[in-house]
């Protein structure tokens, strides 16, 4: 599987963006995609994750805050909309699949997703 991101840049505070992923090759309704970030000097830490067969989101809906993750499966597209924006959200932002596993609560961690895109960046404004 090939991930490509886009949709990064430069906002000022409190603004959104709406970040795309892009799939190619072997992705399957089992797999699940996930975005991740890094900000600068901190490890990469997980956003958002959705199941592509069933739509299955973490966090849950009503804990979403500012970050909503939604998929267009007819496209292979992810997207992560991204509102309220504050300088601390500043980093880059990877998507990743999960191959052949739903996205849970227990699996969203780096270490359990694979086929990384190279990642788009995001920085804020103050």
């Amino acid at each position: 599987v090939k991930l490509v991101e886009s949709g990064g840049g430069l906002v000022p505070v409190g603004g959104s963006l709406r970040l795309s992923c892009a799939a190619s090759g072997s992705i399957a309704d089992d797999d699940s995609i996930g975005w991740f970030r890094q900000s600068p000097g901190k490890a990469r830490e997980g956003v958002s994750c959705i199941s592509r067969g069933n739509g299955i989101t973490y966090p849950p809906d009503s804990l979403k805050g500012r970050f909503t993750i939604s998929s267009d499966n007819t496209k292979n597209i992810v997207y992560l909309q991204i509102d309220s924006l504050r300088p601390e959200d500043t980093g880059t932002y990877y998507c990743a699949t999960a191959k052949y596993h739903d996205c849970t609560a227990t699996y969203f961690y780096v270490l359990n997703y694979d086929s990384w895109g190279p990642g788009t960046q995001v920085a804020v404004s103050s």
